[in-house]
């Protein structure tokens, strides 16, 4: 099996403990051949963990051969300018979300690989979580019937004021969190245009001047409503997905989830009545009746939720490098979740400190 050398760029939360975390994790596929990180204390560390070379500038990786692909896990508003650096330099990328802030700058990134010829790709990984595919699972069987909306909650109560709160570091919930369920919900949206964008966002519990509250509407023909909130002052927070359709539901998280269904044929035959419904008394009734509710369950590996993903996203990264298949997540796909996300922010600007 080809093992292949990363250079991972950044040291911190995403690029330490999810990208070097993994790759320790798969050796038989996989080596840490560089790190970039501006922080002395960080660098050294890195060369104990990894084994292998740190540097305090990217451009240090200029005209070095033995490099597979680059993780760019730099600051979020770095990730535009590093990553057309590196493709320029003939280096294959996976770049950190966001991928990018507005549809103009993936259009460039697109170009640049083109005209590189080198493989650019996008670290959506939690299209690949468990509980995400399981989800597509169930609604592709059909017991829910048409779905009508799909609720998305990435919320619960949390202070915040590190660079990420900064609109100038590319910050705020929709660019740090939201490029996950963004993702998840054009994915189940499934469709191939712009769709119909609301968004309300606030500042609540920050001490930057990005959002922490973002409540976004999705809608496109034929396709069901999208209602997407991720917030930072939600102190009950109850389900991650709440799907409703014609035929059952399903509500439920990261961890578990619970759905219901019937089958139209088992279900009483009724017809419309344009008279006051009543009794053999004349009472009045109410429309009422007995429906055989199906129910089924999940629970997955807490553990799992984000290695399993990150796994199988590094997957399909190894696939397009070593036998030559398409990537699976594609700049193009990741263009409309980022054109979704700079209309947001259009309909809501907000002051800078």
């Amino acid at each position: 099996m080809k093992q292949l050398n990363i250079a991972i760029i950044g040291q911190g939360r995403s690029g330490r403990d999810i990208h070097g975390k993994y790759i320790l994790s798969a050796p038989e596929k996989y080596r840490a051949a560089y790190i970039v990180e501006a922080i002395p204390e960080r660098r050294a560390k890195a060369e104990k963990e990894y084994g292998c070379p740190a540097y305090a500038d990217y451009k240090e990786l200029f005209g070095k051969k033995d490099i597979d692909f680059v993780v760019n896990a730099s600051f979020s508003h770095m990730h535009l300018p590093i990553t057309l650096d590196l493709l320029d330099h003939g280096f294959n990328v996976l770049c950190e979300k966001p991928f990018a802030h507005t549809a103009a700058q993936v259009d460039r990134l697109i170009a640049k690989r083109n005209e590189t010829g080198k493989m650019l790709a996008v670290f959506q990984q939690s299209r690949f979580a468990p509980y995400f595919v399981q989800i597509k699972k169930i609604l592709a069987s059909g017991v829910l019937g048409r779905i009508v909306q799909i609720g998305i909650a990435f919320s619960g109560y949390a202070r915040r004021w590190d660079w990420q709160t900064l609109q100038e570091f590319g910050g705020g919930s929709l660019y740090n969190t939201g490029p996950h369920p963004v993702d998840q919900a054009l994915n189940l949206l499934d469709y191939n245009g712009m769709p119909t964008v609301f968004c309300k966002m606030d500042r609540v519990n920050t001490w930057g001047d990005a959002e922490d509250y973002v409540k976004l509407i999705l809608t496109a023909p034929e396709r069901p409503l999208i209602d997407l909130e991720i917030s930072a002052c939600d102190a009950y927070p109850s389900f991650t997905y709440n799907i409703q359709g014609s035929t059952g539901g399903l509500k439920g998280d990261m961890k578990e989830m619970k759905w219901r269904w019937f089958v139209p044929s088992e279900a009483p035959q009724q017809k419309l009545i344009r008279e006051p419904l009543r009794d053999n008394d004349w009472n009045p009734l109410y429309c009422r009746e007995t429906i055989n509710w199906h129910d089924d369950s999940w629970k997955g590996d807490e553990s799992a939720v984000f290695s399993d993903a990150v796994g199988v996203l590094y997957g399909t990264v190894y696939e397009t490098l070593v036998n030559g298949k398409p990537l699976v997540v594609t700049p193009e796909q990741v263009r409309q979740q980022i054109a979704v996300m700079e209309e947001a922010h259009r309909q809501n600007p907000l002051s800078k400190i």
